[in-house]
């Protein structure tokens, strides 16, 4: 059987993995990436959007603050990225259209508002004649709306390119394998056995398999709560040259109660998003999942129908218990975590990639990752 060691070995190969891995090589540690299709993950189908301030929910304040700093360091993580690898990553400094289509929808937002301004941040309040001179084709019945010019975006097939490019460059090794069982020896992570029957060895694991990192076999119980699927339906349509710009920045709104966001690519791409579908592992589109998504959208920007339907997909978030992340050690010695980023996993990357690796470097848990601990669940019950 062979064998592989490495000081880091990181189980997952998403954009969280690679910018983990990236990170940890370039802090001088020898890094390998398992994963059956390295740079896939969710990130294939997210809209990309970076948006700490209006993804903000009550109750989220440590999460917003771990959110504000990752989209602090998001254009230096984007060009350096770029620089190494010559792979446009899609970043955009576009802001984000927060916009209500009825007096309820308002007065939630206004709520929303006076929350952003009890927490100091860069929110402004717009009437609904003010958002459609910023976009035109919105609906003329928007009833107003919260401009966030730092919530930006990117694009996650794009970010995914440029991190299995970077992680080559830096000397990663990546391998295309399944991790079939965690190894454990002496009450320590050890490494992975691999489907094939081969096995890699480490000092260090990461464990950064999105909503499957829980169902590793061979890791001990109450190590990770179980991290669930929440399935995201998104489409994506062309934006003919002749209707350029349709829209300038991102757009969200809630419809019906359900939430959606459009997102406006520089290559001419409409992103649209997302259901949330709590149905196990199923990544199917649906009819009744692309309907919602072209039926809310109408009512957002009518002029959509006029645009061509390029793709659909389905995506699965990983949501932890409390929808934060779980990032640094856990309680088994020698495994840490990177997982749980539920709809923030493409925001996060950059925030992510470097907590790790600086723990992984120097055995400290920075302290911006000091409350997404992946055993403060079970804390919590002792």
């Amino acid at each position: 059987m062979a064998r592989t060691d490495t000081d880091v070995l990181v189980v997952g190969g998403g954009i969280i993995g690679l910018a983990v891995a990236w990170r940890t090589a370039q802090r001088g540690l020898a890094v390998t990436v398992v994963d059956p299709h390295p740079g896939g993950g969710a990130a294939q189908v997210a809209a990309g959007m970076l948006a700490p301030v209006t993804e903000l929910q009550y109750g989220e304040e440590p999460l917003l603050h771990l959110g504000m700093a990752s989209n602090a360091r998001y254009a230096d993580f984007a060009a350096e990225l770029t620089a190494l690898t010559g792979v446009d990553t899609g970043y955009r400094r576009t802001g984000t259209l927060a916009v209500a289509l009825d007096a309820d929808d308002r007065e939630e937002l206004r709520e929303l508002h006076a929350f952003h301004q009890r927490l100091g941040l860069d929110s402004h309040w717009l009437t609904g004649r003010e958002c459609r001179k910023l976009e035109p084709m919105l609906a003329p019945g928007v009833r107003g709306g919260l401009h966030v010019k730092d919530d930006h975006q990117v694009d996650g097939r794009r970010l995914a390119r440029a991190l299995v490019a970077a992680c080559e460059r830096t000397g990663v090794r990546l391998l295309a394998a399944e991790a079939a069982e965690l190894l454990v020896d002496g009450g320590r992570a050890t490494g992975v056995r691999l489907a094939d029957g081969g096995a890699v060895h480490a000092a260090q694991l990461v464990l950064a398999a999105g909503s499957r990192s829980h169902l590793l076999p061979g890791l001990p119980d109450g190590v990770l709560p179980a991290i669930r699927p929440v399935k995201g339906q998104v489409l994506r349509l062309r934006i003919p040259e002749m209707y350029a710009p349709f829209l300038s920045r991102n757009v969200r709104a809630v419809v019906r109660g359900q939430h959606i966001y459009l997102v406006p690519r520089a290559d001419g791409e409409l992103v649209i998003g997302a259901t949330s579908e709590e149905q196990g592992y199923d990544t199917q589109v649906t009819a009744g999942g692309v309907y919602e998504l072209l039926r809310d959208a109408h009512e957002l920007v009518p002029g959509i129908t006029e645009l061509p339907l390029a793709e659909t997909n389905a995506g699965l978030r990983p949501g932890s218990p409390d929808n934060a992340p779980l990032l640094g050690p856990t309680a088994l010695p020698g495994l840490a975590a990177a997982t749980g980023h539920y709809r923030n996993g493409v925001l996060l990357t950059p925030a992510t990639g470097d907590l790790l690796a600086d723990y992984l470097a120097t055995g400290t848990v920075p302290d911006l990752a000091a409350a997404f601990s992946p055993d403060r669940f079970s804390k919590a019950l002792a």
